[in-house]
């Protein structure tokens, strides 16, 4: 099997390291050599903020270069954009459709673009857009984004779902495992 690429990018906060985590569990479940790099970027202060996650017969490298990316999963539109270019053409991006606007936008320096489902998908991308915010609000807490988004992630998967809720308990602190189960859940069966 070839080396398959997941960038997991957002903004500080949002849960980008359990995702990672929790990915890379299921990966190694199923049989394959995982690599999944140190969370990069200014996680402590609301910067954006990117995880590698390669699978693969053997992988030897945690890192993805430019247009490699099977996959992006974003917690934010923007940052979609902004790792566009590591993913492989007719990638796929599965996005939350939330807007949180970057320290320059903030400052008034510079606008938020609009249309970025469609540049995205202008660029040649397969996009995933989805409001995971209102659905994590839905399942009990906005901080369930994250697996809103690798509920949604599931539909490219030919994994059990089973697998995927092993590993929800495994990388969940038990006291939030409903709540994330229920995340996880309105993000794969919602259209």
């Amino acid at each position: 099997m070839d080396t398959k690429n997941i960038m997991i990018v957002g903004v500080g906060g949002q849960g980008s390291l359990l995702a990672s985590k929790l990915l890379g569990h299921l990966l190694m479940g199923r049989g394959y050599d995982v690599k999944v790099s140190e969370v990069h970027g200014m996680s402590q202060r609301g910067g954006s903020v990117v995880t590698f996650v390669r699978y693969g017969e053997k992988v030897y490298s945690p890192v993805i270069d430019r247009g490699e990316a099977d996959a992006i999963v974003s917690f934010e539109l923007l940052e979609a954009a902004r790792w566009l270019s590591y993913l492989k053409p007719e990638g796929r991006v599965v996005t939350n459709t939330q807007r949180i606007d970057p320290m320059p936008v903030i400052t008034g320096a510079a606008e938020y673009p609009v249309g970025l489902v469609e540049k995205l998908e202008s660029a040649g991308a397969k996009v995933d857009a989805l409001d995971c915010l209102g659905l994590a609000e839905e399942a009990g807490s906005a901080k369930a984004v994250n697996l809103v988004l690798l509920g949604r992630l599931s539909h490219y998967f030919d994994f059990p779902i089973e697998a995927w809720q092993e590993a929800i308990e495994a990388c969940v602190p038990a006291k939030f495992l409903e709540l994330n189960r229920r995340a996880f859940e309105l993000g794969r069966r919602t259209a």
